[in-house]
């Protein structure tokens, strides 16, 4: 049995059987929907002689479709003795129906916003898909953005966003698999990945940790993240989460998988590498020699991010015959007035970064970004003048802060923010010794990670090369990255160069 089919629950649920009695019924689902105003319980006559219900949320289904489709051919249904599910099914001019048996299925059903049929003789019901939710139209994706691409981002709709990876994907070969999750917020989940590409074992793998999942909620796929990751106190992400279409196409064509989660645009990816988080869709978007510089870039500045303040506390702490005279001599002359050592004035000018930061993202979007940038003007001013900090380290953190914002994933780029504290303490308390242990520690740890069991700082294979901090012409990418661990290696054919 397929255990992604299978409805995970933690809590025992009777499964009370539908009687063949429509009041016995329509009792016991009044007394589950009790103290709901929006809970509708339509009455119907079929064929004008047999009493029947309708059960649905309001705003909730399609009522027009609900009305056309259902109950007006029920109320015109010719005359019958008996009533029974093949006559039904015959008359309901619907595709998308199914038989329920029991009670908790109908309960399920009619919290997902399919209304629920239930007749009197009859044992059982009959479920129309007719859920129709308010959703988001589809924009432009703003954790993403791209100067040359789609301009297409996903929704939190589940189905709509499968349906933009399908309308890329035009194979066989892209199977979806869908459970749910949570048990008050039954959230669907689904796992959609190459048959012949993605790797049996990963697979297998990720369905064991879904199945492990036992809890009352599921949100958003930040949440389903932490619970199958390998190392979830690792300041790193091992997964990949992307709002655009053409990243997971990408992904499943390279033999990934992808998680879908109803209710929110971001899809995890995995297994994901530490390479994967530095390459945008726009690399193959450009030409190949600007594409591979902004690559190179970003990789860069990611260590510049990670280790400027702490090179410069080292140097200024501990080591200041590595620094050149003439800077040195500027350097010395603008901490003349100031009382704080250079770690703690680091630390204070990082932190009130930090908190500008996070101020510019959580205002509204008119006010953020002004109240930002002019913020650390006037507080980068005014400390200087005050003499609580030098401008060589206003602009070191600056410069630091812009850095952090190269990666295209914001999971990755928040990692470098996190270990530059302990950094600066350890660069202020035993110069660049301190920065060279705490540098060793944080690449030990990276090379500890795994992504469903691929390691984290793959690749390993001189092919894989071609696809990492510099990308060479696509023409010469002939195989896929062994870090997704594919089932089939070859990805085009040989000799694709022009001539």
């Amino acid at each position: 049995m397929d255990i992604l089919r299978e409805p995970w629950r933690w809590m025992n649920v009777e499964q009370t059987v539908l009687s063949e009695v429509l009041q016995d019924n329509v009792e016991q689902l009044k007394q589950v929907f009790e103290r709901n105003s929006d809970c509708i319980f339509q009455s119907i006559m079929i064929a004008g002689r047999f009493p029947a219900m309708i059960t649905y949320f309001d705003n909730t289904c399609d009522t027009k479709e609900l009305n056309r489709s259902v109950i007006t051919p029920l109320h015109r249904m010719q005359q019958i003795r008996q009533v029974n599910m093949d006559d039904l099914r015959n008359v309901i001019d619907l595709s998308h129906m199914k038989t329920i048996q029991n009670l908790d299925e109908a309960v399920q059903n009619i919290l997902s916003g399919n209304p629920v049929l239930l007749t009197d003789q009859v044992q059982g019901g009959l479920v129309f898909s007719l859920a129709q939710w308010e959703q988001r139209g589809i924009e432009d994706p703003m954790a993403e953005n791209v100067i040359r691409g789609p301009r297409e981002g996903f929704t939190e709709s589940v189905g709509v966003n499968i349906s933009m990876v399908r309308r890329r994907l035009k194979t066989s070969d892209f199977k979806t698999e869908e459970c749910t999750i949570g048990t008050m917020t039954n959230t669907k989940v689904v796992v959609a990945y190459s048959d012949s590409l993605s790797h049996p074992t990963i697979r297998e793998e990720l369905k064991k940790r879904l199945q492990k999942i036992k809890i009352d909620k599921l949100i958003e796929s930040g949440e389903l993240e932490e619970l199958i990751e390998d190392q979830p106190y690792s300041p790193f992400p091992t997964i990949i989460a992307s709002e655009r279409p053409d990243v997971i196409t990408a992904a499943i064509t390279e033999g990934r998988i992808a998680i879908f989660t109803d209710g929110t645009p971001f899809v995890l990816v995995v297994p994901s590498t530490m390479n994967s988080f530095f390459q945008s869709p726009e690399d193959f978007n450009q030409r190949l020699l600007i594409g591979s510089f902004i690559r190179f870039l970003r990789y860069a500045f990611y260590f510049i991010s990670l280790l400027a303040p702490a090179t410069y506390v080292a140097l200024l702490s501990f080591h200041q015959e590595m620094i050149p005279t003439l800077l040195l001599l500027n350097i010395a002359s603008s901490r003349e007035s100031v009382p704080l050592p250079a770690v703690v004035e680091a630390l204070l000018m990082e932190i009130m970064f930090e908190g500008l930061r996070e101020a510019g993202v959580r205002l509204p979007k008119q006010i953020g970004a002004a109240i930002s940038i002019v913020g650390a003007l006037v507080i980068g001013q005014a400390s200087i003048s005050a003499g609580l900090v030098t401008a060589p380290m206003v602009v070191i953190v600056a410069i630091t802060g812009i850095a952090s914002f190269m990666v295209p994933h914001y999971a990755e780029g928040i990692a470098p923010r996190l270990l530059r504290f302990p950094l600066m303490i350890m660069a202020g308390t035993m110069g660049l010794l301190g920065l060279m242990l705490g540098t060793i520690a944080v690449v030990i740890h990276l090379c500890s990670l795994r992504s469903f069991g691929v390691p984290y700082l793959v690749p390993v294979r001189a092919k894989d090369l071609k696809d990492t901090v510099i990308r060479l012409p696509i023409w010469s990418l002939d195989e896929r990255p062994s870090t997704a661990v594919p089932e089939e290696i070859t990805r085009q054919a040989p000799h694709q160069k022009p001539e």
